[in-house]
């Protein structure tokens, strides 16, 4: 569901919203534009941080009603601590709205004006925000007041307004950054959709949508796979009543629309019951979301097209659903893969890299890519090494993995670089 918070930019000295967010760096220094709004409530502001021994710490917060002398009803002065990270920007505004929605309001501003505040830091507060309004009740049959903070409903934040000294570059530089979140949204859409509303078929029904937004999208069905001979994607699949699909989307946004693309390749196993091999029974409901790799190539193949990126990319994802039955294939099966390899099934848990090997070939013999970046949620294993901080990264190419620990660090997805020999 697109994020429906309506993020607005406005000068330092616009009006006060009922609910204003101020920002305090280290030691609880105040910007300007705070520190007026401070003496005109008669320091009510200061000596409230002063005796919470309010320090300005990152993402630490106050609040303070009523305030004498301010048309806000409620000011929250929101740590912004010493130097801060591009993540830490963004992470910012998300506690940002955390804390305004802790609290019924349908408008609210953050005032971005600690010292070396610029139109980036107004707008990945913004971005940060708009992340953190994110809601996914679809299928809720009632929405109660504890919903009503995320906008959903009427009496939820609807307005957020960002006071900086340069909103229209602010505003322009958040344009990019709502592609993003745009493409965010859409993958936790798809990850948190139900598997009985969410099959093969209408993975690839989403994705045809997207045809709106730009991208170039082509749909595999199941009798062009077995003219291709991807007979271990297939393999998996044949054990389901829900047909297997392959959806393709591609982004020409390079000078050069014959540029050698990146390939984005995502597993989509819309469930993972483990087939013949079953899974445990306990925790089995989560196996709904072992196509989170192909919802994040999905959602940043929308993303490269909201934001018209320069680059040609392709993103491919296998659709499947992993389920044991009369027809599924057996431990001790043996499938012919796309690239004519021969594969022994032992344990038909071991499902997605069946159906990763078939679409990376394609990839590979199809949009000769100049690199490959493959999303999956291959193994449970990788949490039993790394923990939940980490993602695991398995690469041939050192030069990528740099690049991809540095874009990860920067936004704080971090991966671990692992062994291959």
């Amino acid at each position: 569901m697109p994020l429906s918070l309506d993020v607005q930019f406005a000068v330092l000295d616009a009006a006060l919203h009922p609910t204003t967010v101020i920002l305090a760096s280290t030691d609880a220094k105040l910007g300007t534009t705070a520190a007026a709004l401070d003496q005109r409530s008669g320091s009510a502001l200061s000596n409230a941080m002063r005796a919470a021994e309010f320090k300005g710490k990152l993402k630490a917060s106050i609040e303070v009603f009523a305030p004498p002398k301010l048309d806000a009803s409620r000011v929250i002065a929101m740590g912004a601590g010493g130097e801060l990270t591009e993540a830490d920007q963004v992470s910012l505004g998300g506690a940002s709205y955390a804390a305004i929605t802790a609290r019924k309001t349908k408008a609210a501003c953050i005032i971005v004006d600690n010292p070396g505040a610029d139109a980036e830091l107004a707008a990945d507060i913004a971005y940060g925000a708009l992340l953190r309004s994110y809601s996914w009740d679809h299928f809720k049959t009632r929405r109660g007041d504890d919903d009503a903070s995320n906008g959903k409903s009427g009496n939820g934040l609807q307005t957020l307004v960002i006071h900086c000294a340069k909103p229209a570059q602010a505003a322009a530089a958040f344009e990019s950054r709502r592609g993003i979140a745009d493409g965010v949204a859409l993958a936790r859409d798809l990850v948190n959709e139900p598997p009985n509303t969410l099959g093969p078929v209408q993975f690839a029904d989403r994705i045809a949508e997207l045809a709106s937004s730009g991208l170039e999208i082509e749909i595999l069905d199941e009798v062009k796979l077995r003219d291709l001979k991807m007979g271990a994607l297939l393999g998996v699949a044949q054990g389901s009543a829900r047909p297997a699909r392959v959806a393709i989307m591609s982004w020409h946004g390079a000078k050069s629309k014959r540029g050698k693309p990146v390939c984005f390749v995502g597993k989509g196993v819309t469930f993972d019951t483990g087939g013949i091999s079953l899974k445990p029974g306990g925790g089995m409901e989560d196996m709904k979301g072992d196509m989170g790799g192909a919802a994040c190539v999905t959602g940043l193949m929308l993303a490269l097209a909201k934001r018209k990126a320069n680059v040609n990319a392709v993103g491919l994802v296998g659709l499947v659903e992993n389920m044991p039955s009369g027809t599924a294939q057996r431990p001790g099966d043996i499938v012919t893969s796309l690239s004519g390899q021969t594969i022994e099934i032992i344990n038909t848990d071991a499902e997605g890299r069946l159906v990763l090997a078939d679409v990376l070939w394609y990839a590979e013999e199809r949009f000769k890519p100049r690199m490959m970046v493959d999303l999956a949620t291959l193994t449970g294993a990788i949490m039993v090494a790394l923990g939940k901080e980490h993602a695991g990264l398995f690469s041939n190419n050192d030069k990528l993995v740099q690049e991809l620990r540095a874009a990860g660090t920067a936004t704080g997805e971090l991966v671990w670089h692992m062994p291959l020999s």
